[in-house]
Formats: C-alpha cells, sequence, structure tokens
C-alpha cells in the first residue's frame, strides 16, 4: 500500500474519472472536490500527503486557493494544474512554492511521475545512490591497492569526498560504514605512501607535488597583475570537503575556473604551514634566514605574527614588488566586519590577502567547549556548521563585494583537521611539543607502527631544537597521550578534531582560482 492521501481540486473533477482510476489501481487514496473554498474546509479537517489544484476555476481561482492553502500549512506540497501558460501565472504559482506545474491535457503518468518526484523524490535518490556507490566501491578498493603517486592520491580523496558528501544524504546507515571503513583504509595507505616518499620530495624538489612553501610561487604569483585586482582568501584549517559545502555558496558570485589539490607540509599545523605559504620557505630555512621571525614549539610567544614580514619579504624575492598589496588576518567578528565595511578602499590593490581564522577556532573550540561538541559531532554536522557559518560570515560579504569590484578570487588554507578516535600513547621529556598529532623533542618513546618518525628533522627541512631531537607525526586518526592520568586524557580528547599529522583530510588541500561573475 501506498498509504498516500491526494487531494485534487478542480471545477471539472468529473471529466478526471480516468485519472483517478488509475490513480487508484495504483493503491493512491484521492479525495475530490469542486472548489477552492471547499478545499480550504476539507484541509482543516484532514491530512494529505500532496494537493492536485486547478488554476481556472469560478470563485476562489487556484492562485487564491494557494495563497490560502500555505497559509495554513506552508509544508503541504501543491501541483498546479492549468490550462493558461501565461508567464505570471506560473511566476505567481512559483512564488508561492508550488511543488509542481502541469499544463492541461495532463495524462495520468505525468500525474504518476509528479507523485513520484514529490512524494517519492528521497527514496529513489537514496536507491541509486546506493546502487552507484556499490558498483564505484570495487573500483575505489581496487584503486586502492594501486595507488602509487601523488596525483593518484589527489583523485583518490576526490572521490572518496563526493561519495561522502553523496551518501550523507541518504537514509542508509550501512552504506556510510562502508565508506567510513574505506576512509579508514585509505588513509591506512596514505601513511604508507608518505612514510616511503615524503623524504624525498625535499631531496628533488623538482619531482614534488606542489607543498606550503611552493604553493605562492607555484599557483599564487602566476595570477598577479595591474592588469586584474586579486584577492587572496586563506580559510584556516579548511578541509576540502568543507570546501565542497561552500563551493556552491561562491558559485552564485564566481565561476570555478580552476581547481587543484596541493600538499600542507608536515606539521600540518598553522605556525609551520601557513608561515611556509606566506614565506616561501620550509621551516628550516626560515629559522636560517628569519630568525627574527622565526619561532619553535618551545619557544616563548604567538608562532605566527610574522605572515605580512614574511610575505613581504618574498614578494621581493619573487620580484613582485611593484605590485600594491595588503594583508588582514580576521580572528574575530568584529574584525571581519571591520574589513568588510571598508573593503571598498582594497580595489586599488594589486593584491589583497585575508587570514580568515573561523574554522581554525571552531575546530579548537571543539575540544574545549560541549555545545561544540553536540554540534559537531562528526564530519557531517562539522561540515554543516562550516557552510551555516559562511553562509552568516563578513567573509561571504566580502567575496561577493569582491565580485562587484571584478576582483579574481583565490580561496586556499594550510591544512585541514582530522576527528581523531585512537589513543597512542608516547613518553617525552619536559620539553616535548604538547600538540597531539605531532611531537619533537628529546628521547620520545612511541609506538613505531603508529607514527613516521623524522630522526633528523633537517631531511623534511625541519629545525631541530637541539642536537638530538627528533619529530613524530600521528597516522590514521590516532592522537598522542601521556601514560600519567591516561584514561581521563584519552576521553577528554577522543572524537574531537585536531590537525599536525598525517591524513588524507589534513595534508591534501584545495587551491581554487574564481573570476567574478558578470
Amino acid at each position: 500500500m501506498n498509504n498516500i492521501n491526494i487531494l485534487w481540486v478542480d471545477d471539472e473533477i468529473d471529466l478526471l474519472k480516468p485519472h483517478i482510476l488509475f490513480l487508484e489501481k495504483k493503491n493512491y487514496k484521492v479525495t475530490k472536490c469542486q472548489s477552492g473554498t471547499e478545499a480550504i474546509e476539507i484541509i482543516d479537517s484532514q491530512n494529505f500527503d500532496i494537493v492536485f489544484l486547478d488554476e481556472n476555476m469560478p470563485g476562489l481561482t487556484g492562485l487564491e486557493t494557494l495563497a490560502e492553502i500555505k497559509e495554513k500549512k506552508a509544508n503541504l506540497p501543491i501541483v498546479m494544474i492549468t490550462k493558461s501558460e501565461e508567464e505570471y501565472i506560473m511566476e505567481e504559482a512559483i512564488g508561492n512554492k508550488i511543488a509542481d506545474y502541469l499544463i492541461k491535457p495532463v495524462n495520468p503518468n505525468q500525474i504518476l511521475l509528479s507523485l513520484k518526484k514529490n512524494l517519492d523524490h528521497n527514496r529513489l535518490i537514496s536507491e541509486k545512490t546506493t546502487s552507484n556507490y556499490q558498483q564505484e566501491f570495487r573500483k575505489i578498493a581496487m584503486n586502492l591497492s594501486m595507488v602509487n603517486s601523488y596525483d593518484e592520491w589527489f583523485d583518490l580523496y576526490q572521490k572518496l569526498i563526493y561519495w561522502e558528501i553523496e551518501l550523507e544524504n541518504i537514509d542508509d546507515p550501512s552504506m556510510f560504514e562502508i565508506l567510513e571503513s574505506q576512509k579508514n583504509e585509505a588513509n591506512r595507505q596514505f601513511s604508507k605512501f608518505i612514510d616511503k616518499n615524503y623524504e624525498d620530495w625535499f631531496k628533488s624538489p623538482d619531482n614534488a607535488p606542489t607543498l606550503s612553501n611552493t604553493l605562492f610561487k607555484n599557483k599564487v604569483a602566476p595570477h598577479l597583475n595591474k592588469q586584474q585586482p586579486t584577492l587572496l582568501v586563506v580559510i584556516d584549517n579548511l578541509r576540502y570537503d568543507q570546501w565542497k559545502t561552500i563551493a556552491p555558496i561562491i558559485s552564485n558570485y564566481y565561476k570555478n575556473t580552476k581547481e587543484e589539490a596541493f600538499f600542507s607540509i608536515l606539521p600540518s599545523a598553522t605556525q609551520y604551514s601557513r608561515n611556509a605559504i606566506f614565506s616561501g620557505l620550509t621551516p628550516l630555512e626560515m629559522e636560517k634566514q628569519h630568525p627574527e621571525y622565526w619561532k619553535n614549539d618551545t619557544d616563548d610567544g604567538g608562532k605566527n605574527l610574522h605572515e605580512n614580514d614574511f610575505l613581504n619579504h618574498q614578494m621581493k624575492r619573487l620580484k613582485l614588488g611593484h605590485l600594491k598589496h595588503e594583508y588582514f588576518k580576521i580572528t574575530n567578528l568584529k574584525s571581519g566586519k571591520q574589513l568588510a565595511s571598508n573593503f571598498k578602499s582594497k580595489k586599488e590593490n594589486d593584491l589583497t590577502v585575508i587570514v580568515y581564522n573561523f574554522v581554525d577556532m571552531l575546530s579548537h573550540s571543539k575540544t574545549e567547549m560541549e555545545v561544540i561538541k553536540e554540534l559537531a559531532s562528526n564530519d557531517k554536522a562539522y561540515r554543516s556548521l562550516t557552510t551555516s557559518w559562511f553562509k552568516n560570515s563578513p567573509l561571504l560579504d566580502i567575496i561577493i563585494q569582491a565580485q562587484q569590484y571584478g576582483f579574481k578570487l583565490l580561496i586556499t588554507t594550510d591544512h585541514g583537521t582530522i576527528n581523531v578516535k585512537n589513543p597512542s600513547k608516547v613518553i617525552g621529556n619536559k620539553d616535548t611539543s604538547l600538540n597531539l598529532r605531532y611531537k619533537t623533542g628529546r628521547s620520545l618513546t612511541y609506538e613505531d607502527k603508529d607514527v613516521y618518525a623524522a630522526k633528523t628533522p633537517n631531511t623534511i627541512g625541519l629545525p631541530s631544537i637541539n642536537m638530538s631531537s627528533s619529530f613524530i607525526f600521528a597516522k590514521d586518526d590516532l592522537f598522542f597521550a601521556y601514560p600519567n592520568n591516561y584514561n581521563h586524557y584519552v576521553s577528554y580528547y577522543r572524537n574531537t578534531y585536531q590537525h599536525g599529522g598525517i591524513s588524507l583530510e589534513e595534508m591534501i588541500i584545495p587551491f581554487v582560482v574564481l573570476e567574478p561573475k558578470k
């Protein structure tokens, strides 16, 4: 049984008997009435799943009846049926949020299609999505066993993100669980890939992917000129899947001309990766060339206070010093609103750089605040929260203004983040760094299988705090925990978003080029 109740409103309802018999044979229940006034009375006393409404009736017109029904039951789907193709009727009906619009004469199959589209829509999409993923699952599993280059990892991760976003909207949690297990396996293989290849990227930069320290030179600089102003937005801690959920909002104002992935350097943490973007240098080179700006983990003071200084030096080094540029860091709502209200004055710049810290604050506050733990309890909720923030943020206002002033828009991030699930024991001395996804210090004791260890940090572009310091990076969804007060520590940090280690979510991140829509 369908158990679907239809109200059909038409002053010539008797002429529709064949249509109604057709629906009743398919187990739909149809209630008939011949005027708008009668329909409004019936709506008050009975529940219906959908209404078929004739536009041209004596007394209350279809449009007037539509408005009355919507006042009473705003979410009830209404299909308008009319002889007229006049544009104003269509516009009025659409403005009142009709579910569908059919032109007489209609045949029974058109009615059936409209019913399925409006009432079976979610089920049909769910079944098709599940079927398509089941076919794709085998391909992804096969690719996982063979992937062996950074370009192949970019492609594979894109596929996983696509299916994750598709499957989150269906009613079959088992499919989502299968995808989760496939993502976990992908991260295990990706960690092995990084373990095997990461050091070689620093030995042979020509054979390496674009990394944080080469992003500006390789991807940003080619777009800079005096003919068109450029807005570079670095949204801190923006995962690739989060980018995919805010991209449709931006597409109202900008067309995406190029979308690429690049790798965050290790540690995939702000003081390393974002400083590397603005300096165009590895952390080791920053320490050597700009000791006045660089701070190691154990040094006192802010670690990202000199991004603009690093940018100025890089612009000069790349012979871009003649371009007028400004840098802004937005760390709270007030400073975001202030920049939005003054953005018009930036149209004279050749390059305007904005670092927007909201996503980073969100992910860190999730660890500390129970309300955020509830709002972002998993990746689906985390994406939803990011989208909700972006729709109402001063950043969107800035992007809309940039489109109006003809700015080219470049959007990127410094690293992503991963929901950590499992602890890995580590022991270090009092000088060991505090991050949950990487550690640097002397005499570190750890589980070999859980980490990528850099015993000679210089070989991967990292400075050593002292002669015997090493780095370790957590793989997969692990986080480091000390044996002291272990159970409390683990329960506090489990299922929080962290970064600094090795995972697809932290290291493979977007760089997008967009041109303003005219």
